[in-house]
């Protein structure tokens, strides 16, 4: 995880919130350097994580999860990480016998929309039991990213759906937290986009939202990090409050700094 974010969201793993729902959403640039804190987060938060990964392979998380202090090894051998690796599963997945069950069934199926499969999946997963394993904190599903079940052929209504179902038994009934990033392609055009984004926003409690610099590359600011911190489902409102930094992505740290106050640039 990365310090300086945590001291921007004045939280620690120790003092985690519960029951919320956090969107992550990236613009221009590359937003993964957020799935990788809270990822690292929750483990050192000692939470029960389930890691949708539609994105990169294990190895490439674990690999950089060892950079940031956590072996997500270690932590899926000890029960307290489960892994869907969707880019083993998509190919797994057409050489299962059709009767067998699988998260990402509606690959193989005229229905694209059917993401049951993949919330009983998460339920599984993350299901409280009492049968004398370790004492987890809460559970925590972790999404990178929801984009990806769009260009899968998923209607945003069947995501923001899979998405309901999993905050109502994550965040409700087991006070757990939800995590997902989703893409945003700046596209007028992308109505499916939009309607994934937007509905999301609204149901989110906190939304870390990175952009590309509107000037360009530049190599000693990476881009823009938009936090904001919401009461969801109801209007906007005095207490909902935002904060906007810059950023710098080093090898095991990100810096964030306020607009134009770049070491490099002073």
């Amino acid at each position: 995880m990365f310090p300086e974010l945590n001291n921007l969201l004045n939280t620690t793993p120790e003092g985690a919130e519960q029951g919320k729902l956090t969107l992550l959403c990236d613009a221009k640039t590359d937003g993964s350097f957020l799935v990788h804190h809270f990822l690292s987060f929750y483990l050192k938060a000692n939470c029960k994580v389930c890691f949708v990964a539609l994105v990169q392979s294990f190895s490439h998380y674990n690999m950089v999860g060892q950079k940031l202090g956590v072996s997500l090894t270690t932590a899926r051998e000890r029960g307290q990480l489960v892994v869907l690796e969707g880019l083993k599963s998509t190919v797994d997945i057409f050489f299962r016998p059709r009767e067998e069950p699988h998260p990402l069934q509606f690959l193989r199926e005229a229905n694209a929309g059917n993401l049951q499969p993949l919330y009983a999946f998460v339920r599984d997963a993350l299901e409280p039991v009492d049968c004398g394993e370790a004492a987890w904190r809460c559970p925590v599903l972790l999404v990178d990213d929801l984009s990806v079940l769009l260009s899968l052929g998923v209607g945003p209504v069947a995501v923001l759906d899979f998405v309901h179902y999993c905050r109502a038994t994550v965040c409700r009934e087991w006070k757990g937290n939800v995590v997902a990033l989703v893409h945003d392609s700046g596209d007028a055009e992308d109505e499916e986009s939009d309607v994934l984004l937007n509905g999301l926003s609204h149901q989110s409690h906190l939304i870390l939202r990175a952009e590309g610099l509107a000037t360009g590359f530049c190599k000693d600011v990476h881009g823009q990090l938009r936090i904001l911190w919401r009461r969801p489902l109801q209007p906007t409102t005095p207490r909902d409050r935002s904060l906007t930094y810059q950023y710098k992505i080093q090898d095991k740290s990100v810096s964030f700094f306020a607009k134009g106050m770049s070491p490099a640039v002073l």
